[in-house]
């Protein structure tokens, strides 16, 4: 029974984060995966399987969630709160799960291969779309919003993910595997072009910005570090126009469309982040946090003051967006101890692997994602941050350097 265990284990974690992006649709899937992992786990863990749990990082990570629980039982909000503490439960979950695998390798072609398999389910949809519509445009179009597999940001993030693992397992000396390895680079920066995904197009150039600390130091490399700094730097002055543009937009049209008051999210965030300071400045210092339900009753009552167009106003009440910052709604959440523990984490975690491209990479882009999206509010987010956690778990095991 235990051989039989031990030889699927590895597959139903592969399966796993195949599907993810498809959970929409095959909901009941990755719930059941998850259950099959978790009952098949005291069967096939070894004793030496835990040396691999003896991460910092990892320690510290189980201790804001241990803290989340019971700052949450202890001011009675529990019942309204589990929903986003089970999926801190269940990025940590994911890391320990993982400990019997011996190949990381299956995870990350996992990774690839959903990511290929998003993109083709997106452009068949987008090719049905606008046969249906008759019109043709990429970028912040309602066909591209429409057809993708997920929502734009996240599949933005699986997408920089599969690059990096790509380049990651490009080897020095030639491989036949290279050229799929370029291809699938090559597929995934074309999508994250097309599709307008402005954070992963700023996480690819900070993730090659990272990579020119790392290996010899040549010429050419503070040369491409240079015209990174430029290019990010222009790429905030355009964001930033295209930010002031869609607020004279709103202001000057009346009655928007849903599709151009979802498609806004630079607007979107400049005003989440407006109220969550206010509401911060309300509160005073918070050492334990007003919790991640009443976060967002405080968020709605201050769109109600704060924003005058009446069809924008209710909009935002009626969804009760988030604060759209990880770092903003644990301490808004769980206070000032569960930012501290949230910070202390990454600190910790960029100190033990700063040596390594690959880790450090993939903290990176877990930073500048917490920066713009709560990845705790979605499965989908902490499924991925599972997936930096294992990769942070045994980043000494598996880094291969790569110039």
């Amino acid at each position: 029974m235990r051989i039989l265990l031990a030889a699927i284990y590895p597959y139903a974690f592969l399966l796993l984060y195949l599907i993810i992006p498809f959970d929409n649709y095959i909901r009941a899937l990755p719930n059941i995966l998850m259950a099959i992992l978790v009952v098949a786990f005291p069967f096939i863990v070894k004793k030496e399987d835990f040396k691999k749990l003896k991460s910092l990082p990892i320690a510290i990570f189980l201790g804001l969630f241990t803290y989340l629980l019971i700052d949450s039982f202890g001011s009675g909000r529990l019942q309204d709160d589990f929903n986003i503490i089970k999926k801190v439960l269940i990025a940590v979950g994911l890391a320990i799960l993982y400990i019997p695998v011996a190949d990381v390798r299956k995870i990350n072609s996992a990774i690839i291969f959903s990511s290929l398999a998003a993109i083709i389910f997106s452009v068949f949809n987008f090719v049905l779309i606008t046969d249906a519509t008759g019109s043709f445009a990429f970028g912040d179009s309602p066909q591209v919003v429409e057809s993708l597999l997920i929502d734009r940001l996240y599949l933005g993030l699986l997408c920089t993910f599969s690059i990096l693992i790509s380049f990651q397992s490009i080897q020095k000396k030639y491989h036949p595997n290279n050229n799929y390895y370029l291809a699938n680079i090559l597929v995934n920066a074309v999508f994250i072009v097309l599709i307008a995904s402005k954070i992963a197009v700023v996480a690819l150039f900070f993730l090659i910005l990272i990579k020119q600390f790392y290996g010899q130091r040549k010429i050419w490399k503070l040369v491409t570090a240079i015209a990174t700094i430029g290019i990010l730097t222009g790429l905030f002055f355009i964001i930033k126009n295209e930010k002031d543009n869609q607020s004279i937009q709103t202001e000057n049209t009346k009655n928007p469309t849903a599709f151009i008051e979802n498609s806004m999210t630079y607007e979107l965030r400049a005003v989440v982040w407006n109220c969550a300071v206010n509401v911060i400045q309300d509160k005073g210092f918070s050492l334990t946090g007003i919790g991640f339900d009443a976060t967002k009753d405080q968020l709605a009552a201050c769109y109600e003051t704060q924003i005058t167009n009446i069809d924008k106003r209710e909009k935002f009440v009626a969804q009760r967006y988030n604060t759209h910052n990880q770092f903003l709604d644990f301490y808004l959440s769980a206070g000032f101890i569960a930012l501290l523990l949230f910070l202390v984490f990454m600190g910790v975690s960029f100190i033990k692997v700063r040596h390594q491209f690959f880790p450090t990479a993939m903290l990176a882009i877990l930073l500048m994602y917490c920066m713009v999206e709560n990845l705790f509010h979605r499965q989908i987010g902490a499924y991925y941050v599972g997936f930096i956690l294992i990769v942070l778990m045994t980043g000494k095991h598996t880094e291969k350097t790569t110039e």
